[in-house]
């Protein structure tokens, strides 16, 4: 196994995960609006939804997009209506109730891991992750290794994202405020499009 590359991929993972994107904006807001507890479904189906991401597309399924452009455009534009969705739900969110599910609810496990296919940070990670990173190991071990990497920092990442906005709660404790930082978030998700579409 190639350590140096290892090493640059590692960071380049930790970078990814821990930088500001769909799935880390919509964990700061649901640890905020519903807490850490019920945000774990969301937790998992983000962790487990990219590593089974990145397995898949390392083991052949990249393959599939390449001779078939168009379900990349179908996929980003299906992401880009999804986020737009997610959005306006999470500008409408306001603090829950403890005797009150309150309103739409945080996100499903297979929700959340069915979100990573078309989240387009997911797939320039993905990308990276198979193409400039291949040569860590032989295949299909560097496959294996990418999974489990992305699999640990993951779950570090998400933890972490989720936990701080449930710290929040005891600072943004009137329905105003949370309505306020949840519009916030919702405007940052509808910026994450932004360099999407600068592409096209």
């Amino acid at each position: 196994m190639s350590q140096s590359l290892f090493y640059a991929f590692l960071i380049f993972m930790v970078v990814m995960y821990f930088t500001p994107g769909p799935n880390n904006i919509m964990l700061l807001s649901s640890g905020l609006t519903y807490g850490f507890r019920r945000t774990i479904p969301h937790i998992v189906g983000i962790v487990i939804g990219f590593a089974f991401m990145v397995a898949a597309v390392g083991l052949g399924l990249g393959t599939v997009f390449l001779a078939y452009p168009i379900l990349q455009t179908i996929l980003k534009y299906a992401g880009a209506v999804y986020l737009i969705y997610l959005a306006a739900a999470i500008a409408m969110s306001g603090p829950t109730k403890p005797d009150k599910g309150g309103g739409r609810g945080p996100m499903t496990f297979w929700g959340a891991a069915m979100f990573q296919w078309i989240n387009a940070k997911g797939w320039v990670i993905v990308i990276g992750t198979i193409t400039a990173y291949a040569a860590i190991a032989q295949f299909p071990l560097n496959i294996a290794i990418q999974t489990v990497i992305s699999l640990l920092v993951g779950a570090v990442s998400t933890v972490v994202w989720a936990l701080f906005g449930s710290a929040l709660r005891p600072v943004l404790t009137s329905e105003r405020l949370v309505r306020g930082f949840n519009i916030l978030m919702a405007v940052l998700l509808l910026a994450s499009l932004y360099p999407v579409f600068m592409d096209a």
